[in-house]
């Protein structure tokens, strides 16, 4: 964070999301690369993630849930504010958008995932089974999720963790 907010020339915020957000909460000790989305977008930013990843031996993708599934209304307010450094503004991206592209994808890391921020009280059950009700009727926008499939697992992790 520091050394993108050291290096862009314009003021931004970006969205941490999958692998960030759990090492920054302390879920996993490691991630493949670190997701992130910018908005609004600094000027500069691609410049310095492209010196970083060499200067620091990582993997950045930009990627974020609205990539996977449509994007829930009001996102921006309920991502929560991690740091600022130089011109930026860091977050992790809106706890239930996240939660939703994992049950989504169901893969057993993104399951745990999605465990530790029920326990930790980023999601509650209540409003991930609301937030899903909100953009199941533009899955259809979306040909890669399987509407029906998509709603099963969302409603058996409400089911067995309740």
């Amino acid at each position: 964070m520091s050394a993108l907010g050291q290096r862009v020339r314009g003021a931004g915020r970006i969205y941490f999301t999958g692998g960030a957000t759990a090492i920054l909460y302390q879920w996993r000790i490691s991630t493949i690369d670190i997701d992130l989305k910018a908005d609004p977008e600094p000027e500069g930013l691609f410049e310095a993630i492209s010196a970083i990843k060499d200067e620091l031996s990582v993997n950045v993708e930009l990627a974020s849930p609205d990539d996977f599934i449509p994007p829930l209304p009001g996102w921006r307010e309920r991502s929560i504010f991690i740091a600022h450094h130089g011109l930026l503004d860091f977050f992790h991206y809106d706890p239930y958008a996240q939660a939703l592209s994992k049950l989504q994808r169901r893969h057993e890391r993104d399951l745990t995932d999605v465990r530790a921020m029920l326990k930790d009280g980023l999601i509650e059950l209540k409003e991930l089974k609301k937030m899903f009700a909100l953009i199941e009727p533009q899955l259809i926008r979306y040909p890669a999720v399987d509407p029906p499939s998509f709603r099963r697992s969302v409603q058996q992790f409400c089911d067995a963790n309740q």
